[in-house]
């Protein structure tokens, strides 16, 4: 039990495939796993119209805070699937970053240095408050059916879908399923029963996490500590999370005792040294009462593929990454984002199946980023020998005076968005542009002004969470809009997999009867995409840079969306 968080009891009724035994029972999509990541897939797979049952053996939300921060584009994500903005409210907004060592602060980081973005860098909130939300979202959508006390017990693939043996306390059915979406976490009995496994490192260390309420002064950002003087020798991460909780993270060694180190006897003078050292000599340490406490070691592994024909493999069922940097669950809800447009189409018929082996190779990709950035952290976190401590330790001494130095501090870098610069999705530019921005690149929010209102273009773009392509077509006002152009976003709109034009102006005049027009009144969006007037750039429905053109063509937008969903260059434009 926690004192700030009650936790829910979902329904589970009895499952109906019981009454009809003989029945052959079916379902277009199962969802195994109601965390944040099969939540999120179950979600955005409804949102679009897909048919999902989504199983889970646990009838509340996860025990502990576990995953904690939620980055900027995750966020952006959780708009679309229609609990951004609770997550935001009930979460602690934070951007700035503070590496120290032992005494002195020798690194700061700003996780959104610009302005003109509608959600910040990060937004701390215990991971049971997201399941929640999303739970309430997902109990809202009529064509998502949520089980709880489903446990799969077996699972059996065939060539046109999946056999799954579903246990219940009222007793057990089989369930044939046409695709099956794995987000049972790190353990995944379904990944051991198919005999999968991943591959990677474990690192020898072990870190205590200990939950603590209290009302304290510390700034809501993120402090790390490398050989405080009140936990000598080791590291320390401290976060701020919602209602008056505090996140501390104590370095331990791989030789600690998990258990012993779990007793409050362990843990409670290791945080009062912290608060202690915090106030300083004759200071007043707030008062305070734990919350919940777990010890973890951490490993960074994956999958070598997370497609296995018609079983998909998404967040820690897929792979694993150390907590420094906060790339568990935001990789995985991105996953989801990656996974379920995909997925649609090919339900729908418009996408060959082979569309989903990019699902595995951009976010394999994505993987391979993070474990390479989570690797690095821990590494520097946590030397293996006493060389590469002592060359660490320098690196931190040099950091306070020389900023050549603090590029080498690692303490967990953060979480951003994979950049699919090598996707096969993608059509290459045959003009030139500057920015940062390029095809595979997520679209960077901005400032936009519709129907006299202020707004964001993400959320224009995201509109309803149904998904769908969108071209961004730039103009000096909705009133200049050619006869050519009319013609391209009419005929877009109409083929089998539509593209909704949203034109992006210039100026704000009145707008044209049936057009979607965003006035760019801080230029933002023409400025992070490098777009001037008479521009395209056409979107993936995860909202990524699918091609973009200085003079856009009907023909050049159909074969850049034929290639977005899988179809040769030369297939029939869907």
């Amino acid at each position: 039990m926690l004192s700030t968080y009650t936790y829910p009891r979902y329904a589970a009724p009895r499952a109906p495939e019981l009454d009809a035994p003989e029945a052959r029972h079916h379902a277009r999509v199962v969802v195994v796993g109601a965390g944040p990541v099969g939540l999120a897939a179950a979600i955005d797979l409804a949102q679009q119209g897909v048919a999902v049952t989504l199983l889970d053996e646990d009838d509340t939300v996860s025990i502990g805070s576990r995953g904690l921060c939620y980055a900027k584009r995750t966020l952006e994500v959780l708009d679309r699937l229609g609990v951004g903005d609770a997550v935001v409210a009930k979460g602690v907004t934070w951007n700035v970053g503070r590496t120290f060592h032992r005494d002195t602060e020798v690194f700061n980081f700003n996780l959104l240095p610009e302005p003109d973005h509608e959600r910040p860098g990060m937004v701390n909130l215990q991971q049971y408050w997201l399941e929640q939300f999303l739970v309430e979202r997902a109990q809202q959508l009529p064509n998502l059916q949520l089980r709880f006390r489903h446990q799969v017990s077996h699972v059996e693939r065939h060539a046109d879908g999946v056999v799954l043996q579903v246990a219940t306390p009222d007793g057990a059915f089989t369930l044939h399923a046409d695709w099956l979406v794995v987000a049972d976490g790190a353990r995944s009995p379904i990944r051991r029963q198919l005999g999968l496994d991943m591959e990677g490192q474990v690192f020898r260390d072990r870190f205590l996490i200990a939950d603590v309420v209290m009302k304290a002064d510390f700034p809501t950002e993120r402090w790390f500590w490398f050989d405080p003087p009140f936990h000598p020798g080791q590291s320390v991460l401290l976060h701020r999370e919602a209602d008056n909780v505090w996140r501390i993270d104590f370095q331990l060694g791989w030789d600690a005792d998990p258990e012993a180190e779990k007793q409050p006897e362990r843990v409670l003078p290791r945080i009062r040294a912290l608060l202690q050292h915090w106030k300083g000599a004759g200071g007043a340490a707030p008062a305070f009462e734990l919350e919940w406490v777990s010890v973890y070691t951490f490993q960074c592994r994956r999958m070598a593929a997370f497609r296995h024909g018609r079983v998909l493999f998404t967040g820690d069922a897929a792979h694993q990454v150390s907590p420094f940097g906060a790339r568990g669950a935001n990789s995985g809800i991105q996953d989801a984002d990656n996974l379920c447009w995909k997925l649609k189409l090919v339900l729908d018929g418009t996408a060959p199946e082979s569309l989903l082996d990019t699902y595995s190779t951009e976010r394999v990709a994505a993987a391979d980023e993070n474990i390479l950035n989570s690797t690095r952290a821990t590494d520097f976190i946590t030397p293996k020998n006493t060389a590469s401590r002592d060359l660490r330790n320098a690196v931190l001494t040099l950091a306070r005076e020389h900023a050549f130095a603090r590029t080498l501090v690692n303490s967990g870098r953060l979480s951003v968005p994979t950049h699919l610069a090598d996707s096969p999705l993608n059509t290459p530019d045959t003009d030139a542009w500057d920015g940062a921005l390029a095809p595979g690149s997520p679209l960077a929010d901005a400032p936009v002004r519709h129907a006299g209102r202020d707004g964001w273009l993400l959320r224009h773009v995201g509109r309803d969470g149904s998904g769908g392509f969108v071209l961004l077509l730039f103009v000096p006002s909705a009133d200049a809009l050619g006869a050519a152009q009319r013609a391209m976003i009419d005929a877009l709109a109409a083929d089998a997999v539509p593209v909704r034009t949203l034109l992006v102006a210039e100026h704000d005049t009145p707008t044209p009867a049936g057009a979607a027009v965003l006035v760019d009144h801080h230029r933002r969006a023409a400025q992070r995409l490098d777009a001037s007037p008479g521009c395209a750039v056409l979107l993936r429905p995860d909202q990524h840079l699918a091609a973009r053109w200085r003079v856009p063509t009907l023909a050049a937008v159909r074969a850049a969306r034929a290639r977005a969903c899988g179809l040769d260059a030369g297939a029939p434009s869907p």
